[in-house]
């Protein structure tokens, strides 16, 4: 199987500025995705960025950059640049790993790679785990999906979907109560380039949700369960204190 990972990496960030960079058990983070989507057994690994002392740190532990334009607003807008410039043929499988993610496990990786490759009608393919609490399908910032018999999305939201009507507001279940998004992707580059082409639908806009985009379009996500579930991302101070603290733990066994 071949496929090829790109990781968008942005040197700005609100929250935590220079985040790709920031120290994580004495290594930049990019250096710990970075070897995450190397251990997944891509063909191919870049990082693309917008900024040169994301690339000079790069360097430092052999990672390929791709230098893109500063005015992307997504990262599929990053990968889309990414493509056109390595002249990758329409059928290539990219996967989209976000550079803030170091504990995504390498076995996901290969997944959604493999998953699009096995959907030859999916233009995008990505991943889900399995919701059992209440308090996550009420949470807006947990995005859930909704699949049909064949495991294509029918409908992403942050609105708890599908709506149990009978439901007796129990807070746990033994069985699930439906799907969570994992904001994993892999797209065939044919289509990354026309995705960036499409105008934003409502939707998207509505629910601040990308991929309503590709479905609005008329283009096919197919989402399978996640192997593993990927560990914690960083978004804050206090995500990266929780992520050196997980990397120190598997350190030491």
């Amino acid at each position: 199987m071949s496929f090829r990972v790109v990781i968008p990496a942005r040197y700005a960030s609100t929250r935590l500025p220079g985040k790709p960079l920031q120290p994580l058990a004495g290594r930049p983070m990019i250096a710990h995705v970075f070897e995450r989507a190397c251990a997944a057994g891509a063909d191919e690994v870049l990082v693309a960025t917008d900024d040169p002392r994301i690339a000079e740190a790069c360097a430092t532990f052999g990672a390929s950059v791709a230098m893109t334009s500063a005015t992307h607003r997504s990262g599929s807008e990053r990968l889309a640049e990414v493509v056109t410039q390595r002249g990758w043929p329409d059928d290539a499988v990219v996967v989209n790993l976000q550079g803030d993610e170091p504990l995504t496990p390498p076995a996901v990786i290969r997944q959604v790679a493999e998953d699009l490759l096995a959907f030859p009608e999916a233009s995008v393919s990505t991943l889900c785990a399995p919701l059992h609490s209440a308090a996550q399908l009420n949470d807006p910032h947990t995005v859930k999906v909704v699949r049909d018999a064949a495991g294509y999305a029918l409908y992403f939201s942050r609105a708890p979907i599908p709506w149990e009507r009978d439901a007796l507001g129990a807070e746990t279940r033994e069985s699930p109560i439906g799907w969570r998004h994992i904001g994993l992707y892999a797209y065939r580059a044919g289509y990354l380039r026309r995705y960036v082409e499409l105008p934003p639908c409502a939707l998207e806009e509505l629910e601040k949700l990308e991929q309503l985009r590709v479905l609005w379009h008329g283009a096919r996500i197919h989402v399978a369960e996640a192997v593993e579930v990927p560990g914690h991302g960083v978004d804050t101070p206090d995500d990266l204190a929780l992520v050196e603290a997980l990397l120190a733990q598997r350190a030491h066994g």
